[in-house]
């Protein structure tokens, strides 16, 4: 007796077994299939069923194969012979299923293999060396997912615990930002800061750094545009409360005693962490975090990197994709490593030459990709006009908002102290800015669960 291939038992039973079939067809690639008659069958098998919602039978797929132009005889042949000798016979279906998701991963971790000694060899000109850890990751990651959804009737209960369950997040030392996000930023989320060159995006990550730090916990900011020591030299204006100008002329005992009192204030860490610009991508921030792990004991609760535009792209070169695609990608790979890490990171984006000079700027004015307000949670504006500017405030924007309502209090004013790398609360009732000839309007909000102080709205 001849012993059944595991390819085969699964076509025949996507065909006598609906279950089995509605179960695992969404997990099963053509490409599994090494025979290429095996191929060719479950394509139409796929492609009858996506188009009326029911599996084919060995009639309907016969006369298909045979309408078909792209096959030789010879493969016509093998695969209307490998139909006809599909038989209903009974198999146990836990032991099917386990058997096919085992066979979905060996033949997804072969072919990422394949993929990844082709990258390495050069064989393919559209993907670096830098894709294969998450080629082979995703090939590791195969599984047959158990969660069929949410059933809204039966699982109320389940539903109305999550609406309770606090979550966690880093609040802002603003309170401002604390009411749009709804008490501060969730873990496993991307949230951009957009900003035109010399505004303030490095000096909104410092200042939020500094604040996280000042909560007892760790901080981790990867810079590719600024040294170490020039993040570092940002963030002691901000927690030493000097002038950045004036840090160098400290005596290094009274340097030395402030530092100090700020390690009393805490028991978290900041690491600052350099890296060439655009040389370094997900994958490489992923393995600094297993370094830090291992070397210092050290895990962030909060990723700064400044700024995204300059990291690279672990999946593409930048050469030969457009930036469209280059920058979604990043984005999407940032993204991905905050859900892996569990945890928030925040960034910033450059404005294009139009939205430079603009005191309104929208998603349409990011840099280089639309991708990337399409793949953050949170993304806004800094605005900064000479009139801001010399009332010390800097306008914010919500330009997308998937913690609360983005058109509750859209626009609203923050003071800024750039001599000491500092945001602060401004009162709701400061003077008035004009923003191209038009008075904003002021409008109070009222309480938010006794929580937050009155805020205000800004409407052009």
């Amino acid at each position: 007796m001849a012993i059944e291939r595991i390819e085969t038992t699964i076509l025949r039973n996507l065909i006598f077994t609906e279950q089995f079939y509605r179960k695992v067809v969404p997990f099963l690639k053509a490409d599994y299939f090494q025979e290429y008659n095996e191929k060719i069958i479950f394509e139409e098998i796929s492609d009858f069923a996506s188009k009326y919602d029911k599996v084919p039978t060995q009639e309907v797929l016969a006369i298909n194969l045979q309408n078909r132009t792209d096959l030789t005889d010879e493969v016509f042949q093998e695969s209307l012979s490998t139909v006809s000798n599909l038989s209903d016979e009974w198999v146990d279906y836990e032991w099917l299923c386990d058997s096919t998701e085992k066979w979905c991963k060996d033949r997804a971790i072969y072919l990422a293999l394949m993929q990844s000694i082709k990258i390495a060899d050069g064989g393919d000109k559209k993907l670096s060396r830098d894709a294969i850890p998450s080629i082979l990751q995703e090939a590791l990651a195969v599984s047959f997912d158990e969660h069929i959804g949410h059933d809204y009737i039966e699982q109320a209960t389940d539903r109305y615990e999550f609406y309770h369950r606090k979550e966690e997040k880093i609040p802002f030392d603003l309170e401002k930002f604390n009411y749009i996000t709804k008490g501060g930023l969730p873990n496993k989320t991307l949230n951009i800061a957009l900003a035109g060159t010399g505004v303030g995006k490095s000096l909104f990550m410092c200042h939020m750094a500094s604040s996280v730090l000042l909560q007892g916990r760790n901080v981790l900011y990867i810079t590719m545009e600024m040294a170490e020591e020039k993040i570092a030299e940002r963030i002691d204006a901000n927690l030493l409360n000097v002038s950045i100008q004036d840090i160098t002329e400290l005596p290094e005992v009274l340097f030395t005693s402030k530092v100090n009192e700020i390690a009393r204030k805490t028991q978290g860490k900041l690491i600052v962490k350099e890296y060439p610009t655009a040389s370094a991508h997900a994958g490489h921030f992923k393995a600094l975090l297993s370094d830090l792990s291992l070397k210092k004991d050290f895990k962030p609760d909060i990723i700064f990197i400044d700024y995204l535009n300059i990291c690279a792209s672990a999946r593409y070169k930048g050469a030969v994709v457009n930036s469209y695609t280059y920058v979604k990608a990043i984005a999407e790979e940032l993204r991905g490593l905050a859900v892996e890490s569990n945890l928030p990171i925040v960034s910033a984006t450059q404005t294009t030459r139009a939205g430079f000079g603009s005191s309104d700027p929208d998603l349409t004015d990011t840099s280089e990709s639309f991708g990337l307000p399409a793949t953050a949670d949170l993304m806004f504006a800094l605005i900064s006009t000479e009139e801001l500017e010399s009332q010390g405030r800097i306008m914010v924007k919500q330009l997308k908002n998937r913690y609360n309502d983005p058109t509750s209090n859209k626009k609203f004013m923050i003071g800024i102290d750039r001599s000491k790398m500092k945001l602060y609360d401004v009162a709701d009732d400061a003077s008035a800015i004009s923003i191209e000839g038009e008075e904003e309007q002021l409008t109070q909000f009222s309480e938010s669960q006794n929580r937050l102080s009155k805020f205000a709205e800004w409407n052009v």
